[in-house]
């Protein structure tokens, strides 16, 4: 071999400034050539080599981004913050598959009884599935994530709204899908958009005072009261799916809001971490 790299060329390649094709060439001849090689060591800083070597182990060792988390870091949204929506338990496929099967047999239901009547049952159950899953986005108890949440240095309302955005952006994702699938229905269908965003504003808005289990389990059981004594009432058009009941939600629902957004200070302090700590026993705090 006649060429050697040139020391003035080593100490560029060393310093990541040797351009191209110089630098071309230097990589192939470098590969073959054990002079220039221990020439390449003593020009190199050993503190930056080791350095170097650490930083190529650290990303070898690195977990590998799943499908969500890699989708969601290339549409621009920050690590940590895809990390903490890729964990989030509801968006699991185990989840989404329980929940669009149940969606399933809902709308074949409904499709049973007939065009001239009101999807009374999926009506009633399209409001509740956001709740839950919302509810079951936070605490130790599902959460594989719950520890790094409760110490990131983030706002905790921060951090809520970015989950209940996620799971609320699938769950009402999935119930649209079903909408379409219930097309003799027209607009009635769409009834059950206003009172499933009242129901997970109201129980988000509780969540600090009554916790993350009790706060949505009375919503739950308040709509599902509220649709029992409607039944018993009514023989049309239950009293939630009429332009009235459905101003009261929208009414509940920026009520809700407005509570959340005054509380939100109450999810980064000891008192507000207690109850969704509590959710481990299912207990408010």
């Amino acid at each position: 071999m006649t060429w050697h790299v040139a020391e003035d060329d080593l100490r560029a390649y060393v310093r990541g400034e040797l351009a191209p094709p110089v630098l071309w060439a230097a990589d192939t001849h470098l590969v073959a050539c054990a002079p220039c090689r221990a020439a390449l060591a003593e020009v190199s800083d050993p503190v930056a080599l080791d350095e170097g070597w650490e930083r190529l182990d650290a990303e070898l060792d690195a977990p590998r981004l799943g499908f969500v988390e890699s989708l969601l870091v290339r549409i621009g949204v920050a690590d940590h913050t895809a990390r903490l929506l890729a964990a989030t338990p509801v968006l699991r496929l185990s989840w989404l598959g329980a929940v669009a099967a149940l969606l399933v047999m809902t709308v074949v239901a409904a499709n049973s009884v007939g065009a001239s009547e009101t999807p009374t049952l999926f009506l009633a159950l399209a409001p509740l599935l956001p709740l839950a899953g919302v509810a079951l986005s936070y605490g130790p108890a599902l959460d594989p994530t719950y520890e790094m949440t409760v110490v990131a240095p983030m706002h905790g309302f921060r951090l809520l709204m970015i989950r209940t955005l996620a799971v609320l952006a699938v769950g009402l994702g999935l119930n649209g899908l079903a909408t379409l699938a219930l097309p003799s229905y027209g607009l009635r269908a769409l009834a059950w958009l206003l009172p499933a965003l009242a129901l997970t504003a109201a129980g988000l808005a509780l969540a600090p005072r009554l916790g993350p289990v009790l706060a949505p389990g009375l919503v739950a059981g308040a709509w599902v009261a509220v649709l029992v004594i409607a039944e018993a009432q009514t023989e049309g058009t239950l009293a939630p799916y009429t332009a009235a009941g459905q101003g009261v939600a929208a009414v509940v629902s920026a009520f809700a809001v407005g509570l959340l957004y005054l509380s939100r200070d109450r999810f980064d302090s000891t008192s507000a971490r207690t109850p969704f700590a509590g959710f481990q026993d299912g207990g408010a705090a």
